[in-house]
């Protein structure tokens, strides 16, 4: 793969690195909140149904940021094999990683046989 192809990669990657971190930061700050900061009243107070559905948005936003957190560790694992100039070789059998693969998910780090093994293991 060529140098300016690289290049083109890891700006991408860097792009969705700061989404993904903003992401995350925006997480976090909601995490802060308390469930009375939330629905305004004392948490005593509160009706079942309505603690019930804050309780289920927390969970969906722990699994969201969660989500998040591991996305942006596959993108800093792509980005430091463009440093160590392994971006685009399986980091399972050492062969090549398409670029329609990487076009698709520049953060990829299997090639298309490897991913579909480790699916099926």
């Amino acid at each position: 793969m060529n140098t300016t192809r690289i290049a083109s990669f890891a700006a991408v990657l860097e792009v969705e690195r700061e989404r993904v971190r903003a992401e995350i930061a925006e997480f976090e700050l909601e995490d802060q909140e308390s469930l009375s900061e939330v629905s305004g009243e004392n948490n005593y107070r509160d009706h079942m149904a309505d603690q019930g559905s804050a309780t289920f948005a927390r969970e969906l936003d722990m699994t969201l940021e969660e989500s998040a957190r591991e996305r942006l560790a596959r993108i800093e694992r792509a980005l430091a094999r463009i440093e160590a100039d392994t971006y685009g070789v399986c980091v399972r059998c050492g062969g090549t990683v398409s670029i329609d693969r990487l076009e698709a998910m520049p953060e990829a780090s299997l090639c298309i046989a490897c991913k579909e093994h480790e699916e099926n293991a």
